[in-house]
């Protein structure tokens, strides 16, 4: 944690690939808990998975919304865990940073942020239905949030929201679950 805090230094520098790999993405450090930027969309964040049998037969399964588990544990926790509320957030926050929107990871950190938001789908998907699969595709439907209308009077129309978006990842290869 020291060279990753500590002014840039030759130290610093010469092991920042070994530091960011340790240090991202649990230990990240940004503004945003000081100030926030507020969420101006919901997202519903979904993944499949798919199996190939020992016939050769591919699987496929449905989606499963890994977005409304987050918000079930927050909604039926009286003190929610910090993580159980941002984990899938962040987690597709820092992709979509790196990976803008052709998903094409463009360095270390895209691949890292990559491989973190498989395995927190894959993981989860194991934990809530079980099952063998090797591979995660990713669904995120991104519904805007109406600005409140300001009351009644002169000028006081609320901005139109806009159109619903709905972005499929690809299929990434995960560690087998359930073999």
């Amino acid at each position: 944690m020291f060279l990753h805090v500590a002014p840039p230094n030759p130290l610093s520098r010469q092991y920042s690939r070994q530091v960011n790999a340790w240090v991202f993405p649990l230990f990240e450090q940004n503004w945003r808990l000081f100030a926030p930027d507020p969420e101006s969309v919901n997202r519903q964040i979904s993944a499949r998975t798919m199996h190939t049998a020992r016939d050769g037969r591919v699987r496929v399964s449905g989606w499963f919304d890994l977005s409304g588990v987050d918000n079930s544990a927050v909604r039926h926790d009286v003190f929610p865990s910090h993580t159980a509320q941002n984990m899938l957030r962040r987690a597709w926050s820092s992709y979509l940073e790196t990976h803008g929107g052709d998903d094409r990871p463009r360095s270390e950190r895209a691949l890292m942020m990559q491989k973190y938001l498989t395995d927190i789908a894959a993981a989860r998907i194991a934990d809530h239905r079980g099952g063998t699969f090797e591979s995660v595709q990713l669904r995120v439907i991104t519904i805007p949030i109406a600005a409140p209308a300001e009351g009644p009077g002169p000028g006081s129309s609320a901005a139109a929201p806009k159109s619903v978006e709905t972005r499929y990842l690809p299929w990434w290869k995960v560690t087998s679950h359930g073999n």
